[in-house]
């Protein structure tokens, strides 16, 4: 850890970090966005109270740099999405407790062929990514409304992500498509440099969540910020979330 940032070496098999311009079918940018690295920092460490449909987080996670390791490559896939989901009620209140059984949301045919009242599954083109490879650096942005004790959590993360520990598996922007990580704890001295590759990307999602609020509720609508995304020599400089080269909708 140098000055508070973390660093991350992640790689996998898949990914797809969806453009939200495409609206049917799945294109994914060529590199890993903020967003998407965020939640692989998220998914080994994060800290928050829950107060019924409020969310108090300590901090979020704010990404500073994204070094590409591995050359963008595509790959067609096509998916079965399911258009259901699974009530929260019922996991929490029945099926965990046992008094009913689970159902499963089924995503081998539609309503017609499965005979329930599930909308059964939709078949995507997704235009994803293949053998990605990443390095990743974050720090820990404390929300002001909290006296956290910000030593104690970049030593929590420590802990964590050397041990290989998380909440749950990280995953590049589709659950399917796992994350693996490694802790690198001199990024200055690794032996594998990013890829020789100078590219304007255009506007890039950079993140679906207003990080900049103290209080989340269950159900706020999404809050979609752009920053102007480019790599020189592989390597992506991320602003901060509250800087004016984020580009963020007017707050209701």
């Amino acid at each position: 850890m140098a000055n508070g940032t973390h660093t991350l070496e992640v790689w996998g098999d898949l990914a797809c970090f969806t453009r939200p311009e495409m609206k049917v079918e799945r294109f994914s940018y060529p590199v890993i966005t903020p967003s998407a690295a965020r939640g692989i920092f998220d998914a080994i460490y994060w800290d928050a109270r829950r107060d019924g449909d409020r969310v108090r987080p300590y901090f979020h996670w704010q990404v500073t740099r994204i070094e590409v390791l591995a050359l963008p490559r595509y790959i067609a896939l096509r998916r079965n999405e399911v258009k259901d989901r699974v009530p929260g009620t019922a996991v929490l209140n029945k099926w965990m407790k046992g008094t009913t059984n689970p159902e499963p949301l089924w995503a081998d045919g539609g309503k017609d062929e499965l005979g329930t009242d599930q909308k059964g599954r939709t078949q995507r083109q997704t235009m994803a990514l293949k053998q990605v490879r990443y390095r990743l650096s974050a720090r820990i942005a404390p929300k002001p409304a909290f006296s956290a004790d910000q030593g104690a959590m970049n030593s929590q993360f420590q802990r964590r992500a050397r041990a290989g520990k998380c909440f749950q598996q990280p995953y590049f922007g589709c659950r399917e498509f796992p994350a693996f990580f490694e802790y690198i704890e001199d990024p200055a001295a690794s032996t594998q440099p990013p890829i020789l590759l100078d590219q304007h990307l255009g506007l890039m999602l950079y993140d679906v969540f207003d990080l900049s609020r103290d209080i989340v509720k269950d159900g706020d609508p999404p809050f979609i910020s752009l920053f102007d995304a480019t790599l020189c020599g592989g390597v992506m400089e991320v602003p901060a979330f509250d800087s004016s080269a984020v580009k963020k909708p007017g707050r209701v």
